[in-house]
């Protein structure tokens, strides 16, 4: 219900009228019954030039500019628990139909495993997501896998640069879910449109029907070096770890894209701080300008891969 209904229920009861002529909105489900999923998470990205980090010594050139921005805003950016760590590197491996039925439609699937003095370590994550500017559309998307194992829903407030100039901010909702990769309890070919849409309800929509396969876009497997940085704190108990990765093709070590960005986690997004909020706006617009020749606007590191070949997908980001 919103602010404005509540007043007057509240304005209404307090004349004395009958509570029961307002009945209170019904909760709002998927066609299960279960209640839609909420945002528990804001995440700040800053797309930057991927020819700019040639080698470790490069995050944290970058880390001295959030260092100044944060104390030109006054945020507080706690480093101390990301001394001495050494960058994480991951294996990320998106896939699609050949014509990217999946992303033309704001969908992402990719598998992804992280690596430790160049080996695989522990088991691949699969990360299936719906991102959309609309957060009604992204809301109402039930992205719950039908898998017998646990799964992690992670629904998420994006926001990005401006797509053609320094200085503002736009929105992206981004509804994952997260679970562990086990072939075996997966369908007979999980590659296959029927397999898909099995594992994923939510592709019948794009993909029923079909006799397509998804493969590796653009046949290019990606190696994500990332960098945690520190911590940064907005007041009002909201604080978001930050981190600076760089994305490059496997092989050729072809960099791709950098990326900043930081996140905070919350019970309920109405409870946040406003104070907080604007405090990070102020932050996310300052460094954008501090940061410029380091920024690439107009793309997001899934849109780099899926242009990596020429002609661009259709795209909801």
């Amino acid at each position: 219900m919103s602010d404005k209904k509540k007043g007057a229920l509240a304005s209404d009861n307090a004349l004395g009228s009958d509570p029961a002529a307002h009945p209170p909105e019904a909760p709002r489900t998927y066609a299960d019954g279960h209640p839609l999923d909420e945002i528990h998470y804001i995440e700040a990205k800053i797309i930057l030039h991927g020819s700019r980090f040639t080698s470790v010594k490069n995050f944290f050139d970058f880390a001295k500019i959030v260092r100044k921005v944060a104390k030109d805003t006054g945020v507080d950016f706690d480093e101390t628990e990301a001394e001495g760590l050494r960058p994480q590197i991951r294996e990320v491996l998106f896939l699609d139909t050949k014509d990217f039925k999946l992303y033309n439609n704001a969908f992402i699937l990719r598998r992804r495993i992280n690596y430790e003095d160049g080996f695989p370590v522990g088991e691949p994550e699969m990360v299936f997501k719906f991102r959309h500017p609309d957060l009604e559309t992204a809301t109402l998307l039930d992205v719950r896998p039908n898998i017998s194992g646990p799964y992690r829903i992670k629904f998420k407030e994006e926001l990005l640069p401006l797509k053609d100039r320094l200085g503002g901010s736009r929105q992206l909702f981004s509804h994952n879910v997260e679970f562990k990769y086990h072939p075996t309890d997966m369908w007979e070919d999980p590659s296959s449109a029927t397999s898909l849409c099995k594992t994923y309800p939510a592709l019948a929509q794009v993909l029923s029907g079909s006799k397509e396969h998804v493969g590796l876009v653009n046949r290019t497997a990606v190696e994500e070096v990332l960098q945690q940085l520190g911590t940064l704190d907005f007041g009002k108990g909201v604080m978001a770890a930050s981190n600076v990765s760089v994305w490059r093709t496997r092989g050729d070590q072809h960099q791709l894209v950098g990326e900043f960005s930081y996140q905070m986690r919350m019970e309920r997004r109405a409870d946040v701080s406003a104070r907080a909020i604007e405090r990070s706006s102020a932050f996310f617009v300052a460094l954008q300008h501090a940061a410029q020749d380091w920024v690439s606007l107009g793309t997001t590191k899934t849109g780099a891969v899926y242009r990596l070949k020429g002609a661009p997908p259709q795209s909801h980001e």
